[in-house]
């Protein structure tokens, strides 16, 4: 399927600008924990300024997203991105150097409402060049998005060490790669298919608002998020409170990341070819299912277990891109569909992480909050099985 992708440059410069969009997707991010205590040392940063590095990007992703579907009937969803990748750029070659916590915290949101951007129109631009590979295209770009968020979490440090520990050059030559992608989407945005979208190709936009496709798509979309932020941000105490080591404990947490390299690609291609993915869906709930009732039971019982069965239904992201990109009937209902399931699903996201630490705290343990993670697979479950039915805006 790639090759036929690549046999027409058309095609060819579009695939290319969209896996070096997606590659930044997470820099801005998955770049910030590794010298979070030098970043902290630097600016004098508090732990709650700190805390709010975490709260930032999803309510980035939530609140400029709804702007994306308006920009991109005024200006085409190509010359949007473009200007998301500006804002990336501008936001990480500026933070490091802002000298306090306050503009260090805007500019960072700079880079992450690029990011937003970015986020909600790549589905869009998927549909409108390749409407017959929409899972294969949606996958190979959830792939560069692994590598580019695996790659940063990585390689920070070493960077870091590279630049006689200078934390700030580690954290903005990140900025590299956003340059890197800017060319191919100036290209993009100055050919003839680069047009404003301001027509569905129907007597009236659709308001997606209205369908329960929409609303199934969002609430799908904000429950792998808390699922996936939960992850992220308490698996490895979950595994250290167990008694597993520390480097043990990150290497388990590292799994779940890394599976989502090959099945990003190969669901997304699978799921793309289905008239339906509701099948999947739910199979990808039930590994949910089994993983939070494995850390529930045991975290240190079979941790490989636990860690695999939650790297699998991470690949629910890419699902979510691909039903996205699949649901809508044009771009243009791409664009608001994708803003309105990304947006609603972010704020649905918001409070998971917060709830399962206040939870931990209460009870003194992870039972309670890991069998909270257990019943909102039920919804997760419940939603895609709905938003991947075989029905279109």
């Amino acid at each position: 399927m790639v090759l036929v992708l690549i046999k027409q440059k058309t095609h060819l410069g579009a695939l290319v600008a969209l896996i070096l969009a997606a590659v930044n997707l997470r820099l801005a991010v998955t770049s910030i924990g590794p010298v979070l205590t030098e970043i902290r040392t630097g600016l004098g940063m508090s732990a709650t300024t700190a805390g709010l590095l975490t709260s930032v990007p999803v309510v980035c992703f939530a609140l400029i997203g709804l702007a994306a579907p308006r920009l991109a009937r005024r200006f085409g969803a190509a010359r949007v991105i473009l200007g998301g990748l500006v804002l990336l750029t501008v936001g990480l070659v500026v933070r490091p150097y802002t000298g306090a916590p306050a503009p260090f915290l805007l500019f960072s949101a700079v880079a992450l409402a690029g990011i937003a951007l970015v986020n909600v129109l790549l589905p869009s631009i998927v549909k409108e060049r390749f409407p017959d590979r929409v899972g294969t295209v949606t996958g190979l770009y959830s792939v560069a998005l692994n590598i580019g968020a695996t790659t940063a979490a990585a390689a920070t440090v070493p960077l870091t060490g590279a630049f006689d520990g200078d934390w700030r050059l580690g954290l903005a030559c990140w900025a590299l790669a956003a340059v890197v992608a800017l060319p191919p989407w100036l290209l993009l945005a100055r050919s003839r298919s680069a047009t404003p979208q301001d027509q569905d190709q129907t007597p009236s936009p659709v308001r997606v608002s209205r369908h329960p496709v929409a609303w199934a798509l969002a609430v799908y979309f904000g429950m792998q998020s808390t699922s996936a932020y939960v992850i992220i941000g308490w698996l490895p105490q979950i595994y250290r409170d167990a008694g597993l080591s520390a480097s043990l404990a990150g290497i388990l947490f590292a799994v779940t990341s890394l599976l989502g390299v090959p099945l990003s690609f190969l669901l997304s291609a699978y799921a793309g070819r289905l008239r339906s993915q509701s099948g999947i869906a739910v199979a990808l709930g039930l590994f949910g299912i089994a993983g939070w009732t494995g850390l529930w039971f045991s975290p240190a019982a079979a941790p490989w277990l636990w860690a695999t069965l939650l790297g699998v239904v991470n690949a629910a992201f890419p699902l979510a891109l691909t039903m996205i990109a699949l649901r809508g009937r044009t771009p243009a209902t791409v664009v608001r569909l994708s803003a309105f399931a990304q947006s609603v699903g972010y704020l649905i996201a918001i409070p998971g992480p917060i709830v399962v630490g206040l939870l931990h705290e209460v009870s003194h343990g992870w039972r309670l909050p890991l069998a909270l993670m257990i019943a909102l697979m039920f919804p997760q479950l419940t939603a895609g099985y709905f938003a991947g039915q075989n029905r279109q805006l």
